[in-house]
């Protein structure tokens, strides 16, 4: 029997879209070239911030408001996966040092913007004592996000291939779909981020790179960030003790390990903000190649002749879009007991916008 959608890329959205489809009733198949676990994915370094009110200080306002539908749906989305992953919803507080008071300014000011200014609140030193103990009243004053979210990325992960395996979706992991060839389905959606860049040549790499320490003598109720006019560096508490450092994105499709460049500004970016991680111990540095275009939106290219449905140039923004992308393609898709490509293709969305006269269409929020 011909599958109802082939899955070409397993990393977040990739098998969050085969989880979703196949849960709406869809035969579903899966394949990625790396292993259940997803370390070949841009989701496997990364903080798992599902922030749209920090995102919205410096992205797109279509970014931000698709991001504030993304946060509505990941509760639902983890109380229905087999096994349970590390979620918090406490929000950022952003923090700067004396001498870069105007960056702060000019976060406030793109909040404002944006129409996000209502949702950030400035605290003062004996407010942020309260928030955060454990910043021992270092700062004077912090912006507090209340809304924003942050999610285990690699408990994430996991937890959705055993979903997978769980809803006995066929999965092919560790295989390669050669280049130029389509596997047999109703549709084949391909989600391989950098891995699809002979099918989207506009697509450019944005390395990260996060270290993961352990620090059980430091315990946040929430994610910081480091407001600087050059590296903005996040921490992000998970449970048992570990913390997830990060803030670059160098526009370079360069995978190789983390420079001791990078490990400096990250380590001591952290350390300016919380002293305590003199004595915490490194785990892990990682890095990772996102994909991008070159509005940093996320787009669709729907090949009809092919029946190839291409999402791609997520950005750095994998956890806050991936649900409203995924329930977008279903709805496109019309996914239940069978799978339909509307005609015309644009008209069934109001959420798509036409981009270049090719077929590329840019998801955009129209809320």
């Amino acid at each position: 029997m011909i599958p109802d959608m082939a899955v070409i890329g397993g990393g977040l959205l990739g098998r969050c879209l085969a989880w979703r489809a196949s849960r709406a009733g869809a035969n579903v198949v899966i394949s990625d070239a790396f292993g259940p676990a997803g370390e070949g994915s841009a989701a496997w370094a990364a903080a798992g911030m599902i922030a749209p009110t920090a995102e919205a200080s410096d992205t797109s306002p279509r970014i931000a408001a698709m991001g504030r539908r993304s946060l509505a749906l990941w509760p639902r989305w983890l109380a229905e996966l087999p096994v349970p992953v590390f979620y918090r919803d406490t929000g950022t507080l952003l923090v700067w040092h004396g001498e870069d008071a105007n960056e702060a300014r000019r976060c406030e000011r793109m909040l404002a913007a944006h129409g996000a200014q209502g949702k950030a609140q400035r605290v003062g030193r004996a407010q942020i004592e309260e928030l955060e103990p454990g910043l021992h009243a270092k700062f004077r004053e912090a912006l507090y996000l209340p809304d924003d979210a942050q999610v285990d990325n690699r408990a994430l992960l996991n937890a959705v291939a055993v979903a997978l395996e769980e809803g006995n979706i066929e999965c092919h992991w560790h295989t390669i779909v050669p280049e130029g060839t389509v596997p047999r389905a109703k549709v084949v959606v391909d989600c391989r981020g950098m891995g699809a860049r002979r099918d989207w040549p506009s697509l450019r790499g944005v390395r990260g790179e996060i270290v993961r320490l352990h620090a059980p003598g430091i315990e946040l109720g929430h994610m910081l960030r480091l407001l600087h006019p050059r590296l903005a560096v996040y921490v992000v508490p998970r449970a048992q003790g570990i913390l997830v450092v990060g803030a670059t994105s160098v526009e370079a499709d360069d995978d190789t390990p983390v420079s001791v460049r990078g490990a400096l500004e990250l380590l001591s970016s952290a350390y300016s903000v919380l002293p305590d991680l003199a004595e915490a111990r490194i785990l892990e540095f990682a890095t990772q190649v996102r994909p991008a275009l070159p509005d940093n939106l996320p787009a669709l290219h729907f090949d009809r002749e092919q029946k190839v449905l291409r999402i791609n140039g997520l950005y750095r923004h994998g956890f806050l879009l991936t649900p409203v992308i995924v329930e977008e393609v279903l709805s496109l898709l019309s996914v239940g007991e069978e799978i339909h490509v509307p005609e015309p293709w644009l008209e069934s969305s109001p959420d798509l916008r036409r981009t270049e006269s090719h077929g590329e269409m840019t998801l955009c929020s129209s809320s």
